[in-house]
């Protein structure tokens, strides 16, 4: 489960546009997306001038894992908060991993309307990782 969770650092958009700017409602990052190995789907949604992402669906290994670190209720919880826009196709904000109950800044990019590609790194620039994400609806 952790890197599940660890994947999903690394990907979702944030959906406020440069220098504060509404993203308009249909903005492609807006959608449920799964990670790469299908283990979790997260919805990404407005949350006042920023995104957020909840889990709406996690199968039984990542619910067991995320219960092993303290979150016996993964799929309901918000993990994505803040994320704002970078500039056309990129964002930042902070993505919280229940399994191992911390907080982590992350990055996105919208390949196209199906597909994002977030990166993300642990400690001060070491340890990045880039994963791609698949819309589901």
């Amino acid at each position: 489960m952790r890197a599940v969770l660890i994947a999903l650092l690394l990907t979702t958009p944030g959906l406020v546009g440069p220098a504060g700017a509404a993203v308009p409602a249909k903005h492609p990052s807006y959608g449920v997306w799964h990670n790469p190995a299908n283990s979790v789907h997260v919805a990404a949604k407005p949350c006042g001038d920023k995104m957020c992402g909840v889990v709406v669906w996690a199968n039984a290994k990542a619910k067991a894992d995320a219960a092993k670190g303290g979150n016996p209720k993964l799929v309901g919880m918000d993990l994505f908060q803040n994320f704002t826009q970078i500039d056309d196709t990129h964002w930042k904000g902070k993505v919280y991993v229940p399994d191992i109950n911390k907080t982590f800044s992350g990055t996105v990019t919208v390949v196209n309307a199906h597909t994002l590609t977030g990166k993300g790194c642990l400690l001060g620039g070491l340890g990045c990782k880039s994963q791609t994400w698949t819309r589901v609806k």
